[in-house]
């Protein structure tokens, strides 16, 4: 004030600026707040523009934030897709400024960054179009609010990321998989493959790893893909897609099976028609599925086998025989998963037979020996089996 009052009276700007240690142009600035504003004008203004064009109105704040609450696992890439669809007609801010605002609102939490890990193991098949390879599996069991488990089954499309079935189980049972599979099959079509782990009921101990399931899966032509054990992150697609399944689903759990089956639902139908996924340009799964040509005939072929010497059934208890060789002996112990099933055999040298199942080498049985050799020897090459 005593500046500014010598200032009015008449004194030089130059010398009073000097004289009170400071710049001409700060000396000005406070003359034009005074003569402006008055006293007040002397008081420290805030710094901040008054409008900063760019600024996301409140408007699209709060399309973004209601958005973000329908779907709090959804990240400002699928928001900002969604949102211009619902909303073509308002200007969107980018994907990084819709990522700040999310944390302004506390939408955000921060993850730990995990270390990349390498894997050891040969890459599977890469599937490139729909119906490539389907991957199946059990997500792991949780409980429900009224004490008993739940065994979600699920099953995707590996190129197009759509949910094919979730279904809610109260047991890990290969019936209710082949249920889940041929209610599938008929709506879906015939994958060219399919990719499991190597548990139950997909998988088992025995020969060749062979379960009733993947037999059944081979009579329909299909490629069984095994990943390594302990190796989630050959089946990374899927193993993703349970994540987001688990954190929209079971956090709470519902109260009952059926409950929690209404969850799942609802979650395929925003998964597979709503929400854009960024391996696929933000398209949606359902956008870029599209049904297998191949039909599925749940009437099996009988397995022929033109270029094997016998053809002969497994019992019921997993034994296959040799004929001729008389009640006291030829009996072979292959796998319970075959019961039921024609194989061909094939003699490659004397008293030693080829086992074979369609278009699989089981083993070897040496009749001097009296046993069964799982495997193929190397000296042999693979033959095919017609249906």
């Amino acid at each position: 004030m005593k500046f500014l009052a010598r200032l009015r009276a008449g004194e030089p700007m130059t010398d009073l600026c000097r004289e009170y240690e400071i710049s001409r142009k700060t000396g000005y600035k406070f003359l034009k707040r005074f003569e402006q504003l008055g006293v007040i004008g002397l008081v420290d203004q805030r710094r901040v523009p008054e409008r900063i064009p760019h600024r996301t109105s409140p408007e699209v704040t709060e399309l973004i934030t209601t958005l973000r609450e329908e779907h709090p696992t959804w990240g400002a890439k699928k928001l900002r897709k969604v949102l211009e669809g619902r909303h073509p007609d308002v200007r969107l801010p980018s994907n990084s400024t819709i990522g700040e605002v999310l944390k302004r609102q506390g939408l955000v939490t921060s993850r730990r960054r995990r270390r990349s890990v390498t894997t050891p193991f040969s890459p599977l098949s890469h599937a490139t179009a729909p119906n490539d390879v389907w991957c199946i599996d059990y997500k792991g069991q949780f409980r429900l609010r009224n004490g008993r488990y739940c065994y979600p089954l699920t099953l995707t499309d590996a190129a197009s990321r759509y949910i094919l079935a979730c279904e809610a189980f109260d047991r890990i049972s290969g019936d209710d998989v082949r249920t889940v599979l041929d209610a599938t099959f008929r709506t879906y079509g015939v994958p060219t493959a399919i990719r499991y782990d190597g548990g139950s009921p997909f998988a088992s101990s025995g020969l060749q790893r062979l379960s009733k399931v993947s037999v059944w899966w081979l009579q329909l032509g299909i490629k069984l893909e095994q990943i390594e054990p302990a190796s989630p992150q050959q089946n990374g697609r899927h193993e993703r897609m349970h994540r987001t399944l688990k954190a929209e689903t079971t956090r709470p759990p519902a109260a009952t099976l059926l409950q929690q089956q209404e969850r799942f639902d609802a979650f395929v139908e925003i998964f597979n028609r709503d929400r854009p996924h960024e391996a696929l340009a933000m398209h949606r799964p359902l956008d870029v599925y599209e049904r297998s040509p191949r039909e599925y005939d749940a009437n099996l072929p009988v397995p022929l086998y033109p270029l094997h010497d016998l053809v002969a059934t497994v019992s019921s208890c997993g034994h296959v025989r040799l004929p001729g060789s008389g009640r006291a002996g030829g009996h072979y112990f292959l796998s319970n998963a075959l019961a039921g099933q024609r194989v061909g055999l094939r003699e490659i040298a004397d008293y030693q037979w080829l086992v074979s199942f369609l278009k699989l080498d089981l083993g070897v049985i040496d009749e001097k020996d009296h046993k069964f050799t799982p495997g193929t020897p190397s000296s042999l090459e693979p033959e095919a089996a017609s249906l």
